[in-house]
C-alpha cells in the first residue's frame, strides 16, 4: 500500500513560555502542502526499512517510520512489514517531512492490519513520536498548541493561492533556533487574525518567533523573504524553525526564473 506524506508550513508561530519539562508552549497553524514523499508499506516475512532519494540523517534503526511500527506493535499483534521510503521533502527544513512519514506509517498500518483506530487514537500515538506528528493524521489545516501536539481544526482558507517554497542550503538546528527566542504572548490573537482577516493583512500581524533568532545568524534566509515580497507575495514567512521560506501569491509564476540555484517547490494550494 502506497501513501504520499505531505509537508507543512506554519502560518504564524508564537513561542508562549518555557515549560518545567524544558520544552516550550507554542501556538501555530499547520497547513498541509502537497510537496510529498512516497511511502510504501507491505506485509513481509521480516521487518525491513529502505529508502532512496534524499539522504536521511541518523541511524536507520532510529527512523521514525520504524518507531511508528514499534509503537503500534506494543499494543497490537502486527506481522512484519517492508517499509520503503522515497525521500523528496528536504530534511531539517522546517517542513515536517519526517513527522509526516511517521504519521502516514501509522495510517497505513491501521489500514493494512484493520486496527480500526480512530483519528483521535492515531493522533495520540503520533504525538508520542514527535511534536508535530499528530497534525499529519488528518489532511487539513489544524491549530496547534502545547508542543504542537494538541491540535484542533481551524478554518483557514488559502485554496487557489499560489505557494512558493524556497529551501536554501542551510541547516538550522532546533537548539540554535530556540537559542535567542524570547517567549511572549502576542497582543492580538493569532487564531483570530488567521480566521477573520484577509491574507494581505497578515504581513504585520502574523509572525514566526524563530525568525529573529535565525535571521540574525543566517541573514541570507531573511534575504529570501525580502525577495518574496519584492516578487509581490501577499504574505511571506519562514516555516517552523527554518530554513525554508514560503511566499503566498495571488497568481502563479515561474519560480525557477528567480530561484534557479536554490531548491524550491511551487503549486496551487488546495
Amino acid at each position: 500500500m502506497v501513501s504520499f506524506p505531505p509537508c507543512k508550513i506554519n502560518l504564524g508561530l508564537n513561542i508562549l513560555n518555557k515549560r518545567p519539562d524544558g520544552y516550550h508552549n507554542l501556538e501555530t497553524c499547520f497547513y498541509p502542502v502537497s510537496w510529498t514523499d512516497i511511502l510504501e508499506v507491505i506485509p513481509s516475512d521480516t521487518l525491513t526499512f529502505s529508502s532512496s532519494g534524499n539522504s536521511i540523517p541518523g541511524r536507520v534503526e532510529d527512523n521514525l517510520c520504524l518507531k511508528a511500527y514499534a509503537l503500534l506493535k506494543r499494543d497490537f499483534d502486527l506481522h512484519p512489514v517492508k517499509i520503503y521510503l522515497h525521500k523528496i521533502i528536504p530534511t531539517g527544513a522546517g517542513l515536517g517531512g519526517g513527522s509526516s512519514d511517521a504519521a502516514h506509517t501509522l495510517r497505513l498500518l491501521n489500514t493494512i492490519f484493520e486496527l480500526n483506530l480512530s483519528n483521535e487514537q492515531l493522533m495520540q500515538y503520533a504525538a508520542a513520536l514527535g511534536s508535530d506528528c499528530a497534525f499529519f493524521i488528518q489532511d487539513k489545516p489544524m491549530w496547534g498548541l502545547g508542543r504542537g501536539e494538541v491540535i484542533t481544526e481551524i478554518d483557514v482558507k488559502l485554496k487557489g493561492k499560489f505557494l512558493l517554497l524556497v529551501k536554501p542550503n542551510i541547516h538550522v538546528s532546533t537548539a540554535e533556533a530556540y537559542a535567542n527566542v524570547k517567549p511572549h504572548h502576542p497582543e492580538v490573537s493569532l487564531q483570530h487574525v488567521l480566521t477573520t482577516r484577509p491574507v494581505r493583512d497578515w504581513k504585520n500581524a502574523v509572525k514566526n518567533d524563530f525568525e529573529d533568532s535565525v535571521f540574525g545568524k543566517y541573514p541570507e534566509i531573511n534575504e529570501i523573504k525580502k525577495k518574496m515580497y519584492a516578487l509581490e507575495a501577499i504574505y511571506s514567512s519562514m516555516t517552523g524553525s527554518g530554513s525554508t521560506v514560503f511566499g503566498i501569491f495571488d497568481s502563479p509564476f515561474d519560480a525557477n526564473k528567480h530561484f534557479s540555484s536554490i531548491e524550491n517547490w511551487s503549486g496551487i494550494l488546495d
